[in-house]
């Protein structure tokens, strides 16, 4: 597998049956292709990094459940080894997905980037980023504290190379 840049496809849920398989949360704009049955992916830690060793997982099976996927991979064939996987990573190298389009960034990548008005005054900066139930959310470092800005509901673009998100928030979010 190429050794690029590792990118974040999936997430381990929990175990599912006896037969080793896992439920998977696709974190990818392409789950069909990257969920398919012989697709290598890469184990990551539940941190999102990859394994010390680096260790391959091989898709015998996937199936879609419940927005994600029941996984079966070839190296992990019981119940008890797959209960080990919970909330662990599943990452694909960068080589191997779709570039990314003009107005497209990687989750992990908002991670450290400066948040502004449209005005351009300056918020603060993403220190933290969460997968609520109502979508991801920034939690965003002001000089008094942090504030929590619903991603799909207030970023209105994200400058990948200036590093700059742009937020239109309504009245009131980023009162102290």
């Amino acid at each position: 597998m190429s050794s690029d840049e590792l990118i974040i496809v999936g997430r381990v849920r929990k175990a599912h049956g006896v037969r080793g398989d896992l439920v998977v949360e696709a974190i990818t704009d392409d789950p069909d292709g990257v969920f398919a049955a012989g697709r290598t992916l890469v184990a990551g830690t539940v941190t999102g990094d990859p394994s010390k060793d680096r260790r391959e997982l091989t898709i015998a099976s996937a199936q879609p459940f419940k927005g994600g996927f029941i996984v079966h991979f070839d190296e992990i064939s019981e119940r008890s080894i797959a209960d080990t996987w919970r909330d662990r990573y599943l990452l694909l190298p960068a080589s191997e997905l779709e570039p990314l389009g003009d107005d497209e960034v990687y989750v992990h990548d908002l991670l450290g980037m400066r948040v502004e008005l449209d005005s351009g005054e300056t918020v603060g900066t993403v220190e933290e980023l969460y997968e609520l139930p109502q979508g991801l959310t920034l939690d965003v470092r002001r000089d008094k504290g942090t504030v929590l800005v619903p991603y799909d509901r207030i970023v209105i673009s994200v400058d990948r190379d200036a590093r700059v998100i742009r937020i239109d928030p309504p009245a009131g979010l980023l009162d102290d």
